[in-house]
């Protein structure tokens, strides 16, 4: 049903506990070690982390910066388990705003379970709308996505090649594409959209920091489903995006 990546720094009997709990319970849980490498390694994407912190949190302090990373730009939540110590040393690490929920061991492995299934059954945030924002600018990343994120999920990239490789692996119900991107720029990242059968019906709304008239011409000449100027006013994008989906919405009835 659901599918969440289990990392711990030694297997235990918690642990596999918590699997075989999970696995009855219809979910796919995957396991990996807090090591970058193995981490890199897993293929399916998850919807949660579940993270076993153990004494030397510090020794996996490499593994939980490229999580988080990898967090902020999935919209993956974390379920953390440790103790007090070692709680306090993952929260050092991992913003608040990324961990849905902390359990302090001893636990329940029927409480995690229940947690971890809570969220992956969670229809309001299964039902939100997927948006995809492309920008090689962090900060701006980082405002959409505060904008945006109480109405829609939203996934964030920091490259044109980021972009496509997101879109091979799941399919966003709109794109926010940046016009002007360093090595794969916004014009060359909606041809490869277009020439994909998997995801060419992708919608996409160009961002772009220029408003004249020539530059318009130039984005709107690519047959986007619109552009928003990134100039904007943060209520005026998200009544924009909001607009979007309404259209689509009506346009089904």
């Amino acid at each position: 049903m659901g599918n969440l990546l289990i990392l711990f720094d030694t297997p235990s009997l918690l642990v596999s506990s918590i699997t075989e709990q999970l696995k009855t319970m219809g979910h796919n849980p995957v396991s990996s070690s807090l090591q970058v490498k193995n981490i890199s390694e897993v293929k399916e994407k998850p919807e949660l982390y579940l993270i076993f912190a153990d004494d030397d949190v510090s020794d996996n302090a490499e593994a939980l910066v490229y999580l988080k990373d990898r967090a902020i730009e999935g919209d993956i939540p974390f379920i953390v388990i440790g103790d007090d110590r070692e709680l306090a040393s993952v929260a050092k690490i991992l913003p608040e705003t990324l961990i849905r929920q902390k359990f302090t061991r001893p636990v329940n492995v029927k409480s995690v379970a229940e947690a971890v299934d809570g969220y992956l059954k969670d229809e309001n945030r299964i039902s939100k709308k997927k948006i995809l924002v492309v920008d090689d600018s962090g900060a701006m990343l980082r405002n959409i996505k505060g904008w945006l994120e109480d109405r829609y999920r939203v996934i964030l990239a920091n490259s044109g090649a980021m972009a496509i490789k997101y879109l091979t692996l799941d399919r966003p119900d709109l794109v926010l594409l940046d016009y002007e991107m360093p090595v794969v720029d916004g014009k060359q990242v909606l041809e490869m959209i277009r020439t994909e059968t998997e995801f060419s019906d992708v919608p996409v709304i160009f961002l772009t920091a220029k408003s004249d008239k020539q530059s318009v011409m130039d984005v709107m000449a690519l047959k986007p489903e619109g552009y928003l100027l990134k100039t904007m006013a943060p209520a005026d994008i998200i009544a924009a995006v909001d607009d979007f989906f309404a259209k689509r919405r009506f346009a089904k009835i």
